[in-house]
């Protein structure tokens, strides 16, 4: 019987497989030939350092107590990335997020707002809901102004008994108020719509990549463990990882990052039941790995599993 991974070989398997390494400076050499693919996780790291700069970080800001605090930790834990962390309440004032946003410049750190959950677009019925939606929309993209931030994460929103398309449509429309709305507030920073974890609901990757190409300041959001579950374990190879990039390649404007977010699930019916520590599901990281090694493109990968030893 194989030993249980400890807690620090996890986190090696997580980060240093995707090819993180902040210890370490980036190369400026080309890519190998794709008939010489990486075949260990030393060469798959070493390969997406030759291509676009890639950025790793926690789901969450790692202290609320102040933005020198926070900062400090995510450099103790060798990270370069961040997502502010609003899907419960907004705990974050402008003051608050311009210093984050001042040390994060200071130490190369890039970081993304989260909205709250409650903050989707496409409502089947205007009123309260929307309205309330809109708002915190409004303020997470005032927030990620005042800190910088690459751009605000958001979720697409239900069917609500329309078609696809009808869901679709109103999602745009919204989007499209939306924008107009920020950008009277000099706010019009750029947003992310998430893939979603439900495979009959919206939210697929095929909506957000045509979401993204309607609205061209919408990015998709490549969360590869809703995908993973969608897809009934999918993604264990490459080429899973390789065509949902080429599809976000396609709509992302030119120099924009990948934003992706990762972590081992658990499913059931093609459904996502909740995130699991690095190692105790079927994901891992170093398809992913090689598949951004395939691109000039930076990619930013916000970690959301809920242990820090898996980061």
């Amino acid at each position: 019987m194989q030993p249980t991974p400890s807690a620090t070989h996890r986190r090696r398997n997580s980060i240093k497989t995707l090819g993180y390494d902040r210890s370490r400076p980036q190369s400026t050499e080309h890519k190998p030939s794709s008939h010489d693919p990486p075949h260990d996780a030393k060469r798959a790291c070493d390969s997406v350092r030759r291509m676009g700069e890639l950025k790793f970080g926690p789901a969450r800001v790692p202290s609320q107590e102040s933005p020198e605090a926070a900062v400090e930790i995510l450099l103790e834990r060798g990270y370069s990335a961040c997502e502010i962390d609003f899907e419960g309440r907004f705990w974050m004032d402008y003051d608050f997020a311009a210093r984050l946003g001042e040390l994060a410049r200071e130490h190369a750190i890039a970081l993304s707002v989260h909205a709250p959950i409650a903050g989707f677009m496409g409502h089947a019925e205007r009123g309260k809901k929307l309205n309330m939606a809109v708002g915190m929309l409004d303020h997470s993209a005032g927030i990620a102004k005042a800190a910088g931030a690459e751009l605000v994460v958001f979720h697409p929103g239900f069917l609500l008994g329309r078609t696809r398309e009808e869901a679709l449509d109103s999602v745009c429309e919204q989007l499209g108020e939306l924008r107009a709305r920020l950008e009277k507030k000099d706010r019009a920073v750029p947003f992310g719509i998430e893939v979603m974890g439900r495979v009959r609901e919206l939210g697929t990757a095929e909506d957000v990549v045509e979401i993204s190409r309607r609205c061209g300041w919408v990015r998709p959001v490549l969360d590869f463990a809703h995908m993973h579950a969608t897809s009934d374990g999918a993604f264990t190879s490459v080429e899973p990882f390789l065509e949902a990039l080429e599809a976000a390649d396609e709509v992302l404007p030119p120099g924009a990052p990948f934003h992706v977010h990762f972590s081992d699930i658990a499913f059931a019916n093609r459904n996502e039941t909740k995130h699991l520590p690095y190692g105790e599901g079927t994901l891992r990281a170093e398809p992913l790995g090689e598949a951004l090694a395939r691109f000039e493109r930076p990619a930013t990968v916000i970690t959301e599993s809920p242990d820090e030893a898996s980061h």
